[in-house]
């Protein structure tokens, strides 16, 4: 393929991070410009020039930035606008998780998981539409969480972003259904990154949690890239809970429920 047939010019979130490094390797055969935002300026230049050496005509910038600061924003927004067209596909991929008993969770700790998950999207969001809107064709993707439909123990506030960041997915999509951008959400599963805190993982050993590789869900994002499905929750059986949870909150609660014990020996107070 071309460079001048390759559909995307991408601008990335969290490029930095374990599924952002895995998404952008995935999605690079498919691009002809990739604009990478971090806050991680080594590893954003390391992914640059491993990309850099697979696919040599293919032209990258890197923006190490905080994006939860309207400067970092700016600076994205800065960088995606000196791509030959702009960029047509964004995808906001930055996020925090945070693994905490409600009650005694730091409120600086809340305040950062809603500033980067939630609000931090939203405003790039909007700050990149003018250009995705002078596009014939284009994409806003949002990466959420299976938690984004099922509220979990020890996640409370970072279950309260991604359900936010999956209504204002919806609510974007439906404004904007007459235009040429289409507004879509992702959510991975329980993935193996350096997110996770040790707590999390040894919780997840005991549950017998399905955890996925970042390559696994880069791959099955690529696939959901190219159909025609709005959202995508990867993975069984968190598709079957999702559903079940739509459905009927009560089973969820009552299959939680059982796991409650041994998320609280794991759970920090």
């Amino acid at each position: 393929m071309s460079s001048a047939e390759k559909p995307n010019r991408l601008a990335l979130t969290g490029a930095a991070g374990g599924i952002g490094q895995a998404l952008a390797l995935a999605l690079a055969p498919s691009c002809s410009a990739m604009l990478l935002v971090g806050r991680d300026a080594a590893k954003l230049a390391a992914l640059r020039q491993k990309l850099q050496a697979q696919h040599a005509h293919l032209a990258i910038e890197v923006v190490a930035a905080d994006l939860a600061s309207e400067a970092g924003r700016e600076a994205s927004l800065n960088a995606a606008q000196a791509i030959p067209g702009g960029i047509n596909l964004l995808i906001n991929n930055a996020g925090l998780s945070e693994f905490h008993a409600f009650g005694t969770q730091p409120a600086a700790q809340v305040e950062a998981l809603m500033t980067t998950n939630l609000l931090s999207p939203i405003l790039l969001s909007q700050k990149f539409l003018p250009m995705l809107q002078a596009q014939s064709s284009a994409q806003i993707v949002n990466i959420g969480s299976a938690f984004g439909d099922i509220g979990y123990p020890g996640f409370a506030a970072y279950c309260a972003t991604k359900f936010g960041l999956r209504g204002f997915t919806q609510a974007l999509r439906r404004e904007l259904s007459d235009s040429a951008v289409r507004v879509r959400y992702f959510a991975p599963r329980a993935t193996k990154t350096s997110i996770n805190a040790t707590a999390v993982d040894a919780m997840n050993d005991a549950l017998k949690t399905h955890i996925d590789e970042p390559a696994v869900v880069a791959q099955a994002f690529v696939e959901f890239l190219a159909g025609p499905k709005n959202e995508c929750v990867i993975g069984w059986p968190e598709k079957f809970y999702v559903f079940i949870n739509r459905l009927r909150h009560q089973m969820t609660d009552q299959a939680i429920g059982k796991q409650l014990a041994t998320i609280k020996r794991f759970l920090p107070n």
